[in-house]
């Protein structure tokens, strides 16, 4: 099994070698690995099946995710979770939603930015947005797993350099027809839904909203400080929605 997997990373590895976006895909090769390699996927039989599967979940998810009930109990281990929960998802729709926005968006923002900055710039904003959702519900003692945070941030970079990429979104309401809207359309429209869903969300399982909306912010401001003036028009490749998947409190 080890050895398959060390394959498997060997393949991501060369497949990423030579790109335009390398530390985007190699996110999405690690994320997805990652999720394979768990509970999570239900692919490993070694974990059981059925309750002894549940459990062995429920126990990967608050050993790697984020707590906030004890996140601000002083150990180390409590905080490194806001950073190895950004690669831990709690169900394929999770995983894929999320990973897909990172292919759309995370290529031409790293581009701009460059491979060391686009690193530090993803693992920071999406460890503060985690951060940020703690504080605000110190008191829940769910876990909280998901990239979300980060891809927010993603988003809201995005928006700032390129507000003029055309984006095509498939949109639910409109039966899935594929349709083209500029960046400053579609971004924050996502954001305006972020943003009623958090009023209405609950402390129980679900998505955590509230990490959505400080990842994009973060990363808006970031942008908007780091930067010059946006970047002219361009195109975006294909989402299916306007809005990642979010962070998943199984």
């Amino acid at each position: 099994m080890i050895r398959k997997w060390s394959a498997s990373i060997v393949r991501a590895g060369r497949s990423v070698r030579g790109s335009s976006a390398p530390v985007t895909y190699s996110l999405i090769a690690l994320c997805c690995l990652t999720f394979l390699a768990g509970p999570a996927s239900g692919l490993n039989p070694a974990y059981g099946t059925g309750d002894e599967l549940l459990a062995v979940q429920r126990a990967y998810f608050r050993r790697w995710g984020v707590i906030p009930a004890e996140l601000f109990e002083g150990s180390a281990g409590s905080a490194l979770t806001p950073a190895t929960a950004l690669f831990v998802h709690g169900g394929w729709v999770h995983l894929l939603g999320n990973m897909l926005f990172l292919y759309v968006f995370g290529a031409m923002t790293e581009e701009r930015m460059g491979r060391v900055h686009f690193t530090l710039f993803y693992v920071g904003c999406g460890y503060l947005a985690l951060l940020g959702y703690a504080v605000a519900n110190a008191d829940s003692g769910q876990s909280l797993v998901g990239a979300s945070g980060a891809i927010s941030a993603v988003l809201g970079a995005f928006l700032y350099l390129f507000p003029r990429a055309r984006v095509t979104s498939l949109l639910p309401f409109l039966f899935f027809l594929p349709v083209r809207f500029p960046a400053w359309v579609v971004l924050p429209f996502w954001a305006a839904l972020q943003w009623l869903a958090a009023g209405r969300a609950s402390d129980g399982p679900g998505v955590a909203y509230l990490a959505h909306l400080i990842g994009f912010g973060l990363g808006f401001g970031y942008a908007s400080v780091r930067y010059g003036r946006p970047t002219g028009p361009t195109r975006v490749k294909a989402a299916p929605a306007p809005a990642p998947e979010g962070e998943n409190q199984p």
